[in-house]
């Protein structure tokens, strides 16, 4: 185990990766696409999607709401306007108006807590999914396609994990090869939704390695929910 930042990042990420592949074994396809309340986000067939932005370039697509400053990145928003950037480029970051920016930055005390839709096993994977593929497309790949168009969302859990894994597997060996240089580097990850493109790429790492441990730990109590949902047979 080595003691550099990249050492660290990827330790961290490999034990998070081997604990995940463990708690996905056995997973299938009506575990996958399980909605425990009304109102899901999921994968959907093309024409049932039930969300505005719902995404992906075959017959399932992955939904996807109206964009929006959740509650919880407020102080992101604060951290971006306090690092010097316009009202007008966070706005264009978030994907939403100047005006709810100015919103977000007026607010004063607690914010409140976020209202969002719980998601399917299969939502968290496709999401995390289309963020590998896109984060490799625009740090270590041609920097073209867009990252929403990258996936093929299956209803098959086993095809799914298997395109993920290879997935995880492509930027994790690119991100090794990373140096010293490249991770202080501003603009190194061109990812074009997020403020990649003005963050080093160390911080983009430690978001990524974020992202991918709170979203399969979201995804571990899904299955133990699944497994709990009825009492066992004697």
């Amino acid at each position: 185990m080595g003691t550099g930042r990249l050492d660290l990042l990827l330790d961290q990420f490999d034990w998070a990766r081997e604990k995940a592949q463990v708690r996905l074994t056995g997973l299938g396809d009506e575990e996958y696409l399980w909605e425990p309340v009304p109102g899901c986000w999921s994968i959907r067939p093309r024409g049932e999607a039930t969300t505005p932005r719902a995404y992906g370039p075959g017959d399932w697509v992955l939904d996807l709401g109206a964009p929006d400053i959740p509650a919880g990145e407020y102080a992101e928003v604060a951290r971006q306007a306090a690092a010097g950037m316009t009202v007008a480029k966070i706005a264009d970051d978030w994907s939403v108006s100047v005006e709810r920016v100015e919103q977000v930055l007026d607010h004063t005390g607690p914010p409140e807590p976020d209202r969002t839709a719980v998601t399917t096993i299969a939502w968290r994977l496709g999401h995390l999914h289309s963020g590998f593929a896109g984060g490799w497309e625009w740090t270590f790949g041609e920097r073209r396609r867009d990252p929403r168009q990258m996936v093929d969302f299956t209803p098959s859990a086993a095809l799914a994990l298997d395109r993920f894994w290879a997935e995880v597997d492509r930027w994790r060996d690119s991100v090794a090869t990373v140096t010293e240089e490249q991770l202080d580097t501003v603009g190194f990850s061109q990812y074009p939704y997020g403020s990649d493109p003005d963050d080093p790429f160390v911080d983009v790492l430690c978001g990524t390695n974020l992202e991918f441990i709170h979203h399969m730990a979201e995804i571990a109590l899904l299955r133990d929910l699944w497994q709990a949902r009825r009492p066992s047979c004697p």
